[in-house]
């Protein structure tokens, strides 16, 4: 999730624990505490491949986070032993646990038993969604004024957590409503993602990966009976089988499981991740090879610019979410994808 949500979840939750003892001083505490696993960003890996799949990697790991947690128990209670041990130990064991479990949330990928396995993505929450961090930060605001307001701050968190049920329920939902339209298009076996569209849990969209195309679907709450559109992307296999020796080819297909687009741009093979973003606009896209005559050579990898969206696409995301455009293509919202088809 985003900063300001984790950020907002660790002030929530050291206000729950501290907040009668410690007052404001609890909210910063557990809202520098909520970012500290993110502060990984300012590492270089050495390449935007291992950057983009180490991210959320060590500093999210249970491996880790539970030891750093009883070292910064420790060293806060003697900061201020008040509080006693065990209450510092809950308020920085919960707070540094929940950032990872509330990533993996997301589609993302959060590799919370780092070295072990590989990441979580449960892809039922978008990255930034108000409706999740609005009542966490209503209940820091009455503490804030009010201290110490912690029947707000459980409140909030209370809201927030049933939020989070709510997304694993609506995507449950909108898995059943997609699995008899890919049935009929021959789809049922096909590797299938379902996520929320930006900012909300009620517009969807769905994912199947075939070997030869990837097939879009956007449906939502409000769209009644009406039919779903499957949107028709093709893919490269020849191209990821010409890189598929390479280590961070490799790397790219583990942490996306898959879910990936080649192509050739000049002499440069590159590889997207198409669960972001959108098909014309997804924000992360990677060089990965250069064709030198006959002979294709990996490179050290670097990203591509992010495509930039239509200007019209968020009241086209809007109409669409509360059913004033039954159907849209994915296709209008970004630079369209070549051989898209609606």
């Amino acid at each position: 999730m985003d900063s300001i949500t984790q950020m907002a979840l660790g002030a929530s939750i050291a206000g729950a624990v501290a907040g009668k003892t410690l007052g404001r001083t609890a909210l910063i505490t557990g809202a520098a505490l909520g970012t500290l696993p993110d502060l990984d960003v300012v590492l270089d890996y050495g390449s935007a491949v291992a950057n983009f799949t180490q991210h959320r990697g060590f500093s999210h790991s249970l491996f880790v986070l539970i030891p750093l947690a009883i070292a910064l128990a420790w060293s806060l209670w003697r900061w201020r032993p008040a509080l006693g041990l065990q209450r510092w130990l809950a308020l920085t064991m919960l707070v540094l646990v929940t950032h990872p479990i509330l990533d993996s949330f997301t589609t993302y990928g959060t590799q919370l038993f780092w070295p072990l396995g590989g990441p979580i993505a449960l892809s039922s929450i978008f990255i930034i969604d108000p409706l999740y961090t609005l009542p966490l930060l209503a209940g820091c605001l009455a503490f804030l004024l009010r201290p110490p307001a912690t029947g707000a701050i459980a409140a909030g968190l209370a809201l927030s957590i049933l939020y989070l049920g709510w997304t694993l329920f609506a995507q449950q939902v909108i898995s059943d409503r997609i699995q008899p339209a890919l049935a009929e298009a021959g789809l049922q076996e096909s590797r299938v993602l379902v996520q929320p569209m930006p900012f909300n849990t009620v517009l969807w969209r769905a994912t199947a990966l075939t070997e030869h195309d990837h097939v879009e679907i956007v449906t939502g709450f409000f769209d009644g009976n009406t039919p779903l559109n499957l949107e028709y992307f093709p893919r490269r296999p020849d191209l990821a089988q010409a890189v598929a020796e390479f280590p961070e080819a490799q790397r790219l297909e583990w942490f996306t499981r898959g879910f990936l687009d080649y192509r050739v741009a000049g002499n440069q093979i590159t590889a997207t991740d198409i669960r972001l973003g959108i098909p014309g606009a997804h924000p992360f896209t990677f060089v990965l090879a250069q064709q030198n005559g006959d002979a294709l050579h990996p490179v050290n990898s670097s990203q591509k610019p992010r495509p930039p969206l239509d200007p019209q696409a968020l009241g086209l995301l809007w109409a669409r979410l509360t059913g004033e455009a039954p159907v849209i293509c994915l296709a209008d919202l970004a630079t369209p994808a070549p051989g898209q088809s609606c």
